[in-house]
């Protein structure tokens, strides 16, 4: 995780106020969206660039994470850090085609804090989850996928729009009149210390993904 540059300061002094202008933008299609975002400064302290959603319109599944890491900033694309690789075989071993589906997280930009020449992931406050609201809903309504999965805690308070916790919600969610399937998110599993819990903790994971796999498709569970 090497740093290409030193962290952007958000410039925006009253976020809310940013947002509400964006809002008054002409945003028709994700095209339209993706170029406010991309266009806008960071809510989060760092990150060199927007990382948008990738996958296609009216998928059966969408992912929503929580923000993108190092790699995602670097490359550009959501979910392609170690995380991601681990989501990546998830996906393979759930029956899902990550192709098919559609891949956000909750904040756009990567809030991180420098460390020497390391880049250190910094969890988004609730505000911050907030500022970044606006533009997620838009999203997945232009996205207009079936099913909406929240990875992580993050995923579930943007989604949700208040904090819950995830051993209690696991599984199917209702999120604003959307259906969606609350999960872990892969990074978790990342950081759990114990092989046997982290096969535990992975063969819980994957279950999840072929739950949420078989509800867009209005399917048993195999």
């Amino acid at each position: 995780m090497l740093m290409s540059k030193a962290p952007a300061v958000p410039r925006t002094k009253d976020p809310a106020k940013a947002v509400a202008r964006m809002r008054e933008g002409e945003v028709r299609t994700l095209r339209d969206l993706n170029a406010v975002i991309a266009s806008a400064e960071p809510f989060v302290m760092g990150g060199t660039r927007a990382v948008l959603g990738e996958g296609p319109l009216n998928p059966a599944l969408a992912f929503v994470g929580e923000q993108p890491g190092d790699q995602e900033d670097l490359q550009g694309r959501p979910f392609v850090g170690r995380a991601g690789q681990l989501l990546t075989r998830a996906f393979a071993e759930a029956g899902i085609d990550r192709d098919a589906c559609y891949l956000t997280n909750a904040v756009k930009h990567f809030k991180f804090e420098p460390r020497g020449k390391r880049r250190l992931h910094r969890t988004p406050t609730a505000g911050e989850v907030r500022h970044y609201r606006w533009w997620l809903d838009k999203e997945l309504e232009l996205v207009a996928p079936k099913l909406i999965v929240a990875l992580g805690a993050t995923a579930v308070l943007a989604l949700a729009g208040k904090a819950l916790p995830i051993t209690k919600s696991r599984g199917p969610m209702d999120f604003g009149g959307r259906p969606g399937f609350v999960t872990v998110h892969p990074s978790y599993l990342l950081r759990v210390p114990d092989e046997a819990a982290k096969r535990a903790a992975y063969t819980a994971f994957v279950k999840d993904l072929a739950a949420a796999r078989a509800l867009a498709d209005g399917s048993p569970a195999s």
